[in-house]
């Protein structure tokens, strides 16, 4: 067993930690899985406890400047209490239970670019070092790949994807930030919107899907933003039929044009007033779909989005720049705030 991280607080001849998660991708609301490998340096030490900390590299809009930083957001501990003699080595197996709405970072095994980790941290003595951090893989709930599958179906493509710092007011959002996957738009939508941006927010009773277009400009009118959102379940998924649900979606995001350029369908004014950079405010709820459809069953597989991810839409620089942002970041303390 090769220890990846010298727990540096407690000097030369302390422990030693790597944690290895389970292969594959976990999953929104699953369980993440592993083993803690600990060494026992140059004397018994006593462990008073070992968390793991889960971590995002997220973009944080403040003013007119934008920062990426480490924010943690959900924390457990898997041991503790124990002492390690000097030279011992212990594996300690965990199983915690991610939050629903934990980004997804990977769309039929391609990667999205969007940093994801657990830091794996040791309290010796009183001391508390954070000494390994790994890459977590999160790979899409089915009702997650339905609708994105059925964006591709109808003709999206795939841009990019984000986490942004802040909430969407008026759902129930449970994290201090959320994902962003944005599109291209189909030919039918084109002359519509530039781009549409889906975030999924999900819980064990179902998910919210809010869906942001940035629109295209009229003679009459400037360009806008229009959002909205839908609540969909977890179950009978294959007895929807997504295409035609998202396209239902989709022209009521875009079609009433003059209510959300006066701003009638919210009772405000100007409802996208300082909203872009934390979608904080004046969110309009476009009603609530779910329940079967015509039985048309979801193909899971490399149509649709897949071919603009795996065609290179997620370029291999970006994956080698989500490795150099985590080596950057692993002795990082942005996180703890």
């Amino acid at each position: 067993m090769v220890f990846k991280r010298l727990l540096g607080s407690l000097g030369v001849g302390g422990p030693t930690v790597d944690t290895v998660l389970t292969a594959g991708a976990a999953a929104p609301g699953g369980p993440l899985s592993g083993q803690v490998h600990l060494k026992g340096g140059s004397a018994d030490f006593d462990i008073d406890h070992i968390a793991l900390e889960l971590v995002a590299r997220v973009e944080d809009e403040r003013g007119e400047e934008e920062e990426e930083r480490l924010v943690a957001f959900e924390r457990f501990t898997v041991g503790g209490g124990f002492r390690l003699a000097e030279g011992e080595q212990l594996s300690i197996p965990f199983t915690v239970a991610l939050p629903w709405e934990t980004p997804v970072t990977e769309l039929y095994g391609q990667s999205l670019g969007i940093v994801l980790g657990v830091r794996t941290e040791v309290s010796v003595a009183g001391a508390r070092d954070k000494g390994d951090l790994d890459r977590l893989a999160v790979g899409p709930l089915p009702v997650q790949e339905a609708v994105l599958e059925a964006f591709g179906r109808l003709g999206f493509g795939f841009e990019s994807a984000d986490l942004e710092y802040g909430r969407i007011g008026g759902t129930g959002q449970q994290l201090p930030f959320y994902q962003e996957i944005e599109l291209s738009p189909s030919p039918q939508y084109a002359h519509a919107v530039n781009e549409i941006e889906v975030t999924f927010l999900a819980t064990a009773g179902g998910m919210e899907v809010v869906l942001e277009a940035d629109r295209r400009g009229g003679f009459h009118s400037g360009g806008h933003d229009a959002l909205t959102r839908f609540t969909v379940a977890h179950d009978g998924i294959h007895h929807q039929d997504w295409q035609a649900l998202v396209d239902g979606w989709l022209r009521q995001l875009v079609e009433h044009r003059s209510a959300y350029a006066d701003g009638s369908a919210y009772g405000h004014g100007d409802p996208y007033a300082g909203h872009h950079a934390h979608h904080e405010d004046h969110h309009h709820d476009g009603g609530h779909r779910s329940g079967p459809g015509l039985g048309t069953a979801v193909a899971v597989g490399a149509a649709g989005l897949a071919v603009g991810v795996v065609g290179g839409m997620v370029a291999a620089e970006v994956v080698d720049e989500v490795g150099d942002f985590f080596e950057d970041d692993n002795d990082d303390e942005d996180g703890d705030d």
